[in-house]
């Protein structure tokens, strides 16, 4: 089945459900019905989503919704993001456009701001121009990356510093070949569904970090032969990318486990000094990591100009000598009795 199939068949069962609600598109989603307040019917009557991204945003943040549908999601986001915040909806179905588009308005009017816009584009290439999307669909087959190159697209997207939080389904187990050829199936987020590990792998190898699981739906949504489907939502970053340099920083682990691996293969143990670049220094005094590390400075800072490579390739502890000075011998005299009535003197 080549590309230009799936998406004909995507296009059309896509198109009925912008001119009618259908129910097999819909993964049930327990929305904050504070938000659902200011979106027009129509909208809320054509919900196929299958997950809720919008709860893990935060005010001002910029929202790239791919594969927006007639709007829920965006029109949720918009007012979790707030006035001072920023969302873009994409999405490849003309008829669906139509409606987020004719709802834009209506939502705006109601919250007192404007902040959401509706793009048409193809979420596996966000870059395509769509005036010359049937030549390109006509030269390319459609192959099992198809979903990962999306996952390349979105991080190509993102600035340096953002996040993706992304819902989507996911099979207990490999969908089968024959389950792939069935078009009903694709149109239905069956065929093209990535495995559990499948999903957060396709994060890795894209280039994120600090990938993890927000949500995972308990019972699946759905139980195509044998294979289970539901809906997960994953957090994941941008930003490690760049040159490694020594400035004679350290890491500690804080637990609960006894070890860890990060996504650099820095293998680290609970309640150890580690040496770290200054890269990952500054990443681990990040979300997701912060709460996790006790961040060791050096007792005098070495310039960025000063600093020499640092190898991330393997693991090695930091002795603390080297972040207190290899010429450190200060002494501390014990502190005397409590004597104020606020604490030591």
């Amino acid at each position: 089945m080549t590309v230009a199939n799936v998406e004909a068949v995507v296009k059309e069962r896509y198109r009925r459900g912008a001119r009618e609600p259908v129910a097999e598109l819909c993964c049930p989603v327990d929305y904050d019905p504070r938000y659902l307040e200011a979106i027009p019917r129509e909208v809320l009557e054509r919900d196929y989503g299958c997950g809720d991204p919008s709860r893990h945003l935060q005010p001002g943040e910029t929202v790239l919704d791919l594969g927006s549908g007639t709007g829920k999601i965006c029109f949720i986001a918009s007012q979790v993001v707030g006035a001072e915040g920023r969302v873009i909806g994409v999405d490849m179905t003309d008829d669906m456009l139509a409606v987020a588009r004719r709802a834009a308005p209506a939502v705006a009017a109601r919250l007192g701001y404007a902040n959401v816009e509706f793009r048409r584009g193809r979420i596996q290439d966000l870059a395509l121009d769509l005036d010359l999307l049937d030549r390109r669909l006509a030269e390319r087959p459609v192959a099992d990356d198809d979903k990962r190159r999306l996952f390349a697209e979105i991080f190509r997207v993102l600035r340096r510093g953002g996040r993706a939080v992304i819902s989507d389904i996911v099979s207990d187990e490999p969908v089968t070949e024959a389950m792939r050829a069935d078009p009903e199936l694709w149109s239905g987020c069956i065929s093209g569904a990535l495995t559990e590990d499948g999903f957060l792998a396709a994060f890795e190898e894209a280039g994120f970090h600090g990938v993890q699981v927000l949500e995972l739906q308990a019972e699946p949504w759905r139980t195509v032969e044998g294979i289970e489907f539901r809906s997960v939502t994953v957090e994941a970053f941008k930003g490690k990318q760049g040159p490694c340099w020594e400035r004679n920083q350290a890491v500690i682990y804080k637990g609960p486990f006894k070890e860890v691996l990060d996504d650099d293969g820095h293998r680290m143990e609970r309640g150890r000094r580690y040496a770290v670049c200054d890269k990952t220094f500054r990443l681990y005094a990040q979300e997701p990591y912060r709460e996790h590390f006790h961040l060791v400075e050096p007792r005098e800072e070495v310039p960025l100009a000063d600093a020499r490579a640092f190898d991330c390739a393997g693991t090695r502890l930091r002795h603390p000598r080297e972040t207190k000075g290899l010429d450190y011998d200060a002494t501390t005299e014990a502190a005397g009795p409590c004597c104020g009535p606020d604490g030591c003197c």
